[in-house]
């Protein structure tokens, strides 16, 4: 089959390489018709390398038709219709009990000290290989598969793989009062449905960023916006439309690619050209992020109010220890999304004819799995208004 993968930085090939095959009961197969390109991708295309193999197989955002399923499997058959949440959970240890499905202890990648395993990414969770590919294989998927119906377009359902829940999540974690007001740092695909959650929910959202297409994109959703190209001081604005408070909550939907914080940009920079067996343990025990957006948070948030971290931090001194916090999930609130958590509360409003998150207006290209190498380039660079891309094998 064709897969997208990784042979160094800002490197991303489509290869021939063997297709997947049940191994274990538990397992299924899918055909992939669609599979999305996220933020957390470019962590990986630009970032992350040192935690890389040449050859691995990117993406955790797919959807597809269900080829072949183990013994074990009786939830889902050949033929369904299925969306892969991108962590793999089991549905029965003590944290999926919880509900805690990113902290699964089935599949926690105990050797990395890390939580439950994610498709295509680094040896830290995991190194499973992932759907941007003609096919999948997806352990554990007496539990994790989601049936969507028959009919409407992937786009519709795809974003249950990650965006929705991770959206859904950050605000649930941001504890908005009734009527309440939410700033959201980062108008990419997360912070875009995070701002559109928010005001579903009833609540005063005002968007934060910098690019033309990602404002024009909120403001057809009825967000507020502040266009952080055209002031120097985010916070005072957000300060100005809040009779000088501040808003209840914010949602941090940028992480650790924040502009602004130039020796973080340098010693990332730095690091990630050293050989991958000096990097990887420098940046697991003395990484540093780009805490502007962080910073950007705490002083656009009104006295005793919530922050949401839902862009993903990777260093480990910082001033705060993000690696550890962020994937333990402690509070401020932060942590990867638990998806099956949140899917009975999003199910009815994919669904929905009226679509009333506005899910077919987030991709803005739809893009052969051949076109890869160009897709990651276009997204990174945000170039050709690309907010949204769903590669299609």
């Amino acid at each position: 089959m064709k897969a997208v993968t990784w042979h160094g930085k800002r490197d991303v090939r489509v290869e021939e390489v063997p297709d997947p095959a049940i191994k274990e009961p538990n397992d299924a197969v899918i055909r992939v018709t669609s599979s999305g390109i996220c933020g957390s991708d470019l962590h990986l295309y630009e970032v992350l390398g040192p935690f890389m193999a040449e050859g691995d197989i990117l993406g955790h955002e797919p959807m597809g038709v269900v080829e072949a399923v183990g013994a074990a499997v009786t939830t889902i058959k050949p033929g369904d219709r299925v969306v892969i949440p991108f962590n793999i959970s089991c549905g029965h240890c003590h944290m999926c009990g919880l509900e805690l499905y990113a902290q699964c202890e089935t599949t926690q990648v105990k050797e990395q000290g890390m939580g439950a395993a994610l498709f295509g990414h680094t040896k830290l969770y995991g190194q499973v290989p992932g759907g941007q590919a003609e096919f999948l294989r997806v352990p554990e998927a007496q539990f994790g598969p989601i049936k969507v119906p028959e009919g409407p377009p992937d786009e519709r359902f795809v974003f249950l793989s990650d965006v929705l829940p991770t959206a859904w999540q950050a605000v649930a974690y941001a504890h908005i009062p009734d009527g309440g007001s939410v700033t959201v740092l980062g108008l990419g695909p997360i912070g875009q449905m995070c701002a559109r959650i928010a005001r579903h929910l009833g609540h005063r959202v005002i968007g934060v960023d910098g690019v033309t297409k990602r404002l024009e994109m909120a403001r057809r959703h009825g967000i507020e916006v502040v266009d952080a190209s055209e002031t120097t001081d985010v916070p005072a604005a957000i300060r100005d439309l809040t009779s000088g408070r501040g808003t209840d909550s914010v949602i941090d939907a940028v992480g650790m690619e924040a502009h602004g914080s130039p020796a973080a940009k340098i010693a990332q920079t730095l690091t990630g050209l050293l050989p991958g067996a000096v990097a990887a343990p420098l940046m697991s025990h003395a990484g540093v992020d780009r805490l502007a957006a962080l910073n950007q948070a705490i002083d656009s948030v009104r006295r005793g109010g919530v922050i949401s971290v839902i862009g993903v931090y990777g260093g480990m001194t910082d001033p705060l220890p993000m690696l550890r916090m962020f994937d333990k999930g402690v509070t401020l609130r932060m942590g990867q999304a638990h998806v099956r958590r949140w899917i009975s509360r999003l199910m009815p409003l994919v669904t929905d004819d009226a679509d009333p998150l506005g899910v077919m207006d987030l991709t803005t290209h739809r893009m052969p799995l051949a076109e890869a190498p160009h897709a990651y380039d276009m997204f990174q660079k945000k170039s050709d208004g690309a907010i949204k891309i769903l590669l299609q094998p």
